[in-house]
């Protein structure tokens, strides 16, 4: 089966999200790049973060291209894992752009490994990277911005990690936690009107998964049901649907983009 075009993903209204600030994290490239693509074509302003100075400003450059979307297009580096750095990255996205409506916490990373391999260092770079950093965007965000405005979307890139996620136990255990998180903070926080909700991709081509060997990649293909890996694109459509007004009375779901994977099939084989 064959992937959709990219025609298929222009299903929002054009200026859908006009006067309206996005922040993503992991935003030079992969999902958090097509989630910002998308974003910017529908009239949002894009602040973008990440740990590559090199990646933000090509993405930036990117959005930036046509006239007058520079104005619309910020782009610094951040580390999510230094509570110091978060704040100072709200705060000038804050008075680059007035507003902070929209947080898509996709900055993450990985490695595949049995765990009996996995450092305690290399664990704990993963927990505080795909956990810890969410937490930190998440507090911040709300605290300066989202709290005070009682409004406000979250939504977290998480993993499909249902049947526990052999050979990444230190991202699956990451990710499960984030989960618990959206769920938590969709509680607390909906008395200030702040939506927060997940997303939880199966096998999807980016630049992440291109570091995976190839076997590993084409063993999750085999058991996915539909029988292909998603694209970025797809994952940002879902993004932006759990933004839009379309998903205003959903808070604390963990929508799965995973051709079915979840629900049928092995785990691959740890070598």
């Amino acid at each position: 089966m064959q992937a959709p075009s990219d025609e298929s993903q222009q299903i929002f209204a054009p200026g859908i999200f006009a006067g309206q600030t996005v922040v993503i994290t992991g935003g030079g490239s992969g999902i958090g790049l097509a989630t910002a693509r998308q974003f910017h074509r529908l009239g949002a302003n894009v602040a973008l973060c990440g740990r590559t100075p090199e990646k933000l400003a090509t993405a930036s450059a990117e959005l930036g291209a046509g006239e007058g979307a520079s104005d619309r297009v910020f782009a610094a580096p951040c580390d999510i894992r230094e509570p110091a750095q978060v704040e100072a990255f709200v705060t000038a996205t804050r008075a680059r752009f007035g507003t902070l409506d929209i947080l898509v916490n996709n900055a993450g990373g990985q490695f595949p490994s049995p765990a009996q391999h996995i450092s305690p260092n290399g664990f704990l770079a993963v927990i505080k990277n795909n956990l810890v950093g969410t937490f930190h965007m998440c507090r911040e965000v709300a605290n300066q911005a989202m709290i005070p405005t009682k409004h406000g979307r979250i939504v977290n890139v998480t993993a499909n990690v249902y049947r526990g996620f052999p050979g990444m136990a230190h991202t699956g255990a990451a990710r499960a936690g984030v989960e618990n998180l959206t769920m938590t903070l969709a509680v607390e926080w909906a008395q200030f009107g702040i939506c927060v909700n997940a997303i939880a991709p199966g096998i999807i081509l980016s630049s992440g998964t291109a570091q995976y060997p190839a076997v590993i990649l084409q063993r999750g293909i085999d058991e996915t049901p539909l029988k292909r890996a998603g694209t970025v694109e797809e994952v940002a459509a879902s993004i932006l649907f759990l933004a839009s007004p379309a998903a205003q009375f959903m808070t604390g779901s963990i929508l799965r983009l995973d051709g079915g994977q979840a629900l049928w099939g092995r785990t691959w084989e740890i070598p």
